[in-house]
């Protein structure tokens, strides 16, 4: 990929994908029913484009939690940078665009009847099944991390109510000056891969300023991750001594933790004993994609590029994370600007249309690293007949350079992302 020199790029893809990601259809004449599953970023924004673009539509969301805490910029609040309410979203604004809300768990998927199981026992019946449910942690997949483990070494990876992202939280501020904090890192693929070494970045930030002498052991189960060379460049510059990265190839997978203990062992038995722990597991799609059969050997469940109809059942049409969308990142800007081709994709099959031409998709991914200090890396992708292809040549990732040479970038590069979470939020719930 090639370098990013000018500083607004951030800014015009986020703009253009999520131009290029609403394709011009007719208004649906229509009175039929699109039920969405799942009301974080994909979901929320599939039921609000399908109301502003296809008004006779009768649109439910089924979301167990009345608010959304979002994923993204939830690192920022360990750093003491943001406080949980100012990353927390209400659903009014999708209420008053005429959105039913359901407020129940989704428990079953009948695709044959075409209803949705609620917790409460009531079935939802639909025309059109807008699957965004998000992932599941794979409990056990490192043997001793199951849920009750998550109570000392937090995963704060699904945020539900922010529940776990507090936790660790607390755990930073309770931590000796001089302790050691560790990072169990899954490999790929993962929920936003960027976010890790953004989350290393964040308590090494507040490390910095309240507990100097700490240290952070990351292990990790890959060799490599995205924008490697800029995290490591700010680790080097911001927070020299503190953060050990360990990959791979070096015995960095953790196969295995003892919560009592407080202990992370790796694949060749080594034993690292932590004062704070985070382990972010393997994961797959969410159940209920599980258990209505959508799913491949992967755990997560294959779509039509073009649509993203699940290839295992008809009418049901899943985005965000849940999906094999790779090359593209499990993200939410993917999440956002791919719910609403689905949606569209899915009026046009009730209507007996094709679907929508093929569409350019467009990827930020924005990191903060420190105060003022942020990075990114952009890609483009296409649809292919079977898959989704990356264009080559495309996107690109920010300088590089001593920070005495790039502050000026960095500082916007902040800015930008602090933009675009402005932008995607107002996108999705207002």
């Amino acid at each position: 990929m090639t370098n990013l020199t000018r500083r607004t790029f951030g800014l015009a893809t986020t703009a253009a994908g999520l131009a290029l990601a609403a394709p011009s259809v007719l208004h649906a004449q229509t009175s039929a029913r699109l039920v969405v599953i799942g009301g974080g970023f994909g979901g929320a924004s599939a039921a609000r484009y399908a109301r502003m673009a296809f008004p006779r539509l009768a649109v439910t969301l089924i979301e167990p939690q009345t608010s959304f805490v979002t994923c993204p910029y939830g690192n920022l609040l360990l750093a003491g940078e943001r406080t949980l309410p100012q990353i927390t979203h209400s659903y009014e604004g999708l209420k008053a665009r005429g959105v039913r809300l359901v407020h129940d768990w989704a428990e079953a998927i009948d695709a044959t009847a075409r209803t949705v199981r609620l917790r409460n026992g009531q079935n939802v019946p639909y025309d059109k099944l807008i699957l965004s449910p998000g992932i599941a942690i794979r409990w056990n997949a490192i043997e001793g991390y199951g849920e009750a483990a998550a109570e000392t070494f937090p995963h704060a990876w699904i945020p539900g109510t922010g529940a776990q992202t507090a936790l660790l939280r607390r755990q930073l501020e309770a931590l000796p000056d001089g302790g050691v904090v560790g990072f169990a890192i899954p490999p790929n693929p993962f929920r936003c891969p960027p976010g890790p070494y953004e989350r290393i970045s964040m308590v090494a930030s507040y490390l910095k300023a309240h507990k100097p002498r700490a240290k952070i052991l990351a292990l990790d189960a890959k060799d490599a991750f995205s924008k490697q060379g800029l995290f490591q460049d700010a680790w080097n510059e911001l927070y020299p001594g503190m953060i050990e990265w360990v990959p791979l190839n070096k015995d960095g997978k953790v196969t295995r933790v003892d919560a009592r203990e407080k202990q992370f062992e790796t694949e060749l038995g080594s034993r690292h004993r932590i004062d704070v722990g985070n382990v972010i597991p393997p994961q797959s799609a969410a159940k209920i994609a599980i258990d209505a059969g959508l799913t491949n050997e992967t755990g997560w469940v294959p779509v039509n590029p073009l649509t993203f109809e699940a290839t295992r059942a008809r009418d049901i049409h899943v985005i965000g994370d849940a999906n094999i969308g790779q090359p593209m990142p499990k993200s939410g800007y993917i999440a956002n600007s791919t719910s609403k081709v689905a949606v569209a994709a899915a009026v046009a099959a009730l209507e007996g249309r094709p679907a929508p031409a093929p569409t350019v998709y467009f990827n930020t991914c924005y990191s903060h690293v420190g105060p003022e200090y942020g990075i990114s890396v952009v890609g483009i992708f296409r649809p292919g007949e079977t898959a989704f292809v990356e264009t080559a040549n495309a996107g690109g990732v920010s300088p590089r350079g001593p920070l005495a040479e790039q502050r000026e970038h960095r500082r916007l590069e902040a800015l930008h992302a602090d933009a675009w979470y402005g932008a995607i939020t107002k996108d999705a719930f207002s």
